[in-house]
């Protein structure tokens, strides 16, 4: 790579916090007669009207991790505003813990108060359960206020948290590990990040949330999807400001935008809060994120289906985090490509980008728990290079990183070789999001990189973009 030393981000030892035994804050928090006996069932009426639900995602992690699972929700009678995401800054959670306790607490009160609910659901995966079990031991006052909890794949405990009713979800790994008192359910076939999303954790969730089986575990659509979500920097979740965001309409195909306008132009607000915005649930789109001197950031996605309220615009400033460490030119596309299941290579998961197979046992180890891979052209020499992962990427938690030359479109032929005439700085030379949006306009006619993923158990998704130049486009795309 053309940098020789490079700040990484740093993340807590988030599996070490999520897999270690909880301890009660206090003895009468863990002990004794649970602080809301008459919850002890944990079967409420499914005829009742849903308690607010709050997702509480792991280390590295966002909205995102729950996102399916809020809309397999919806598909099942919750209304889409009650189901909401408590994110952090994951790296900074031991210093910054009770400042996170005290946002859930302004965050239940006002789920509380809107709804007129008796108590909320509280979900929790990984480094979260660390955070939430701590947060139900913590009182008894702030333990009664939590009807169920789920621990999804992450820290046992000697008993339930604060008391309160738990389903613990496992998935592949130590057998013994156990939520003493909980109902506590196994996917040994399941990794990690997959037992947040998979439909089968889905009905388990839902068969201790209402008292039965879900009506489905798909997504059903309808005839609108709404959708909001925020735009935050990788991996602390702070918003990002003065951007505005653009919303274009793709073929299905080739991720190409089928008008020169775009559907939505949105300032982004506070804490990078964009939304909601009605689209065709069965359209692909591209969201353009737009930010003054810096590069272009492309998302696309799978069709919504439905409406939308955890969706995450994944960046990063200039000079920072892992997009630091992605080289630049107007000869190759970057693309950062995410999944919210683990990637196995060579246990049944494909990832074709223009016909080459990124996935093997080097790339996407099975017990690295990639589900963030960054695809680009290291050192911008035009060469391919998958008998190995990129050191830096695969150090971090769920990432991988690999050698991989993409050509871009320019508007001219490509050789493959780098431009040796002009150095690559990342971002586009702009002064004003007029500038950037005008840049972006540029260098989007052309070609196509074509990416199919194919999925262990399951078929293949397409899911192709333009061939935007890396000098200053960046290129997210989201399977599932």
């Amino acid at each position: 790579m053309g940098i020789t030393r490079r700040t990484l981000i740093a993340l807590p030892a988030g599996a070490a916090l999520a897999a270690g035994t909880a301890t009660p804050a206090h003895a009468a928090a863990g002990s004794g007669k649970p602080a809301h006996a008459a919850a002890g069932s944990g079967k409420p009426a499914h005829a009742a009207a849903p308690r607010p639900a709050i997702f509480i995602h792991g280390s590295a992690g966002s909205a995102m991790q729950f996102r399916v699972q809020a809309k397999r929700l919806a598909s099942n009678g919750y209304p889409a505003g009650v189901i909401e995401a408590h994110e952090y800054d994951s790296p900074n959670i031991v210093a910054i813990l009770a400042d996170v306790w005290a946002g859930l607490d302004a965050r239940i009160d006002r789920l509380l108060a809107a709804t007129g609910a008796d108590r909320v659901d509280l979900l929790a995966h990984s480094l979260g359960t660390y955070v939430t079990q701590g947060y139900l031991n913590s009182s008894p006052e702030r333990a009664a206020r939590v009807a169920h909890y789920v621990n999804l794949d992450g820290r046992p405990a000697a008993a339930l948290p604060g008391g309160v009713p738990t389903l613990a979800i496992w998935g592949e790994g130590d057998p013994a590990r156990t939520v003493v008192g909980a109902t506590n359910v196994s996917f040994p076939e399941q990794s990690h990040t997959q037992t947040v999303s998979s439909a089968e954790s889905f009905s388990a969730i839902h068969r201790f949330l209402r008292g039965c089986d879900p009506r489905t575990v798909e997504v059903r659509s309808t005839r609108i999807a709404h959708v909001s979500g925020r735009a935050v920097l990788f991996p602390s979740n702070a918003g990002v400001t003065d951007a505005e965001l653009e919303i274009y309409p793709v073929h299905h195909a080739t991720g190409r935008r089928l008008r020169p306008r775009p559907v939505a132009r949105i300032a982004v607000g506070a804490g990078g809060a964009f939304g909601p915005v009605p689209l065709d649930p069965h359209a692909r789109y591209e969201f353009a994120l737009l930010r003054a001197g810096q590069s272009v950031h492309h998302f696309y996605f799978e069709p919504f289906r439905r409406t939308d309220t955890f969706v995450r615009l994944l960046t990063s400033r200039p000079g920072e985090g892992l997009g630091a460490l992605v080289d630049t030119s107007d000869r190759h596309t970057a693309l950062t490509i995410q999944r919210q299941k683990e990637w196995w290579g060579g246990e049944g998961d494909h990832l074709w980008i223009n016909g080459q197979d990124i996935l093997n046992p080097a790339t996407a180890p099975h017990n690295r728990r990639v589900i963030g891979i960054f695809a680009f052209d290291d050192d911008s020499d035009g060469v391919t290079d998958l008998t190995a992962p990129l050191p830096e990427f695969i150090a971090q938690p769920f990432i991988s990183g690999v050698d991989l030359f993409i050509p871009a479109h320019n508007g001219r032929a490509d050789t493959g070789k780098a431009d040796a005439g002009s150095p690559d700085t990342g971002k586009a030379d702009v002064g004003s999001a007029d500038a950037a949006r005008a840049d972006a306009g540029r260098g989007h006619a052309g070609a196509t990189v074509e990416v199919i993923a194919q999925e262990r158990g399951a078929g293949r998704t397409r899911l192709s973009v333009p061939a935007w130049p890396s000098s200053g486009h960046r290129v997210s795309l989201e399977f599932g």
